[in-house]
């Protein structure tokens, strides 16, 4: 391994300077990390022919980071993905956050809110273990902040192997009880090319059911059957295929914007897998969380990139846990460590 390159890559509105650490391995890979929301700003993969790409939508400078609406390649938190109506019970007491967003003109808070760890400034630096180079990035989420309550301390780190996987791993604590929900929001785009879509990329995700949602994209709490229905990627598929069928999860959501259920297992685990035909690369994806969002960029056409030029594949716990008892748990406790792994396998036929 390469030693991590650490420079600056320029200052906030407000003056504070922001750092960018680079990670390389011998096969051509290379991954960029900022401290300003703990955002994977660039990730370059070769190709069947070994012509290397970038393959994440991203922002050439600080400033455009700065004004940047779809969290792209961000840390996403307090708690990622949707809160019913901003709000949550917990311990008896009532809790209200910012409402961010309405799918179908119904307000949620959505990943964090206003101002959420995709606009912090963390604090970062380089790392290294056996066989892999990364980046440490701490942030302190202060009692309050965004309508959260307690103190909740964050790291982040991202690591690049030798063996072509960027992991991305989180551990936080808190001095209250508080809801947790950290996600990395990257948007990829396996062709290298954004003036194209992702909908001839070839998706497989680990899951028999999916959660139904209301016009609000809040989770009914019903688990639905993917099989024989435009939900259903247990073999791979293309993402365009079904995306425009005449089903009403997709009707309004104007897309894939999903949480599927993954199977269950211990620890990390396959929960999916993304590959682009036209240049031979694949992204395996692992992580130890019961859900991953499919997000198709059904809604990227407000920002440099054009609609569905990249997807996500979100690993979370399951949207609106604080308000469903049945859904995993979402409250983190004082003494407790919320911890979340993902893993970016990239692979070449």
């Amino acid at each position: 391994m390469q030693k991590v390159e650490t420079s600056l890559y320029g200052k906030t509105s407000g003056g504070h300077p922001v750092e960018v650490f680079t990670l390389r391995n011998a096969n051509g890979l290379k991954a960029e990390v900022i401290e300003y929301g703990a955002i994977l700003a660039s990730m370059k993969v070769p190709d069947r022919d070994g012509i290397v790409s970038e393959i994440t939508l991203n922002h050439q400078t600080l400033g455009d980071w700065e004004g940047d609406e779809s969290f792209l390649g961000a840390t996403v938190g307090r708690f990622g993905n949707r809160i019913a109506r901003g709000k949550f019970t917990l311990d008896s007491r009532e809790y209200s956050l910012a409402t961010n967003n309405e799918p179908g003109g119904i307000p949620c808070h959505l990943h964090g809110g206003e101002k959420g760890f995709n606009q912090a400034l963390w604090k970062g630096e380089a790392v290294s273990r056996k066989g892999a180079e990364g980046v440490r990035l701490t942030y302190r989420s202060v009692d309050g902040e965004e309508g959260y309550p307690g103190n909740l301390d964050v790291v982040v780190s991202y690591w690049l192997s030798e063996e072509n996987e960027l992991t991305f791993h989180v551990e936080a604590s808190t001095d209250a009880p508080t809801p947790v929900n950290i996600v990395n929001h990257t948007y990829w785009n396996l062709g290298g090319d954004f003036t194209k879509t992702i909908l001839d990329h070839e998706l497989q995700v680990h899951a028999d059911h999916y959660l139904a949602t209301d016009a609000g994209l809040i989770p009914t709490g019903e688990r639905a059957v993917v099989k024989g229905t435009p939900m259903d990627f247990t073999e791979l598929s293309f993402v365009g295929e079904r995306i425009e069928g005449d089903f009403e999860a997709l009707k309004s959501a104007g897309g894939y914007d999903h949480c599927w259920i993954l199977r269950e297992g211990e620890g990390v685990r396959p929960a999916a897998k993304l590959h682009d035909p036209k240049s031979g690369r694949s992204m395996e994806v692992f992580t130890d969380q019961p859900g991953v969002q499919f997000y198709a960029g059904n809604f990227l056409c407000d920002n440099p990139f054009g609609k569905r030029t990249g997807l996500c594949l979100e690993a979370e716990g399951f949207p609106d846990a604080p308000n469903q008892a049945d859904f995993p748990n979402s409250i983190l406790r004082p003494g407790e460590v919320y911890e979340h792994t993902l893993v970016f396998r990239f692979l070449v036929d």
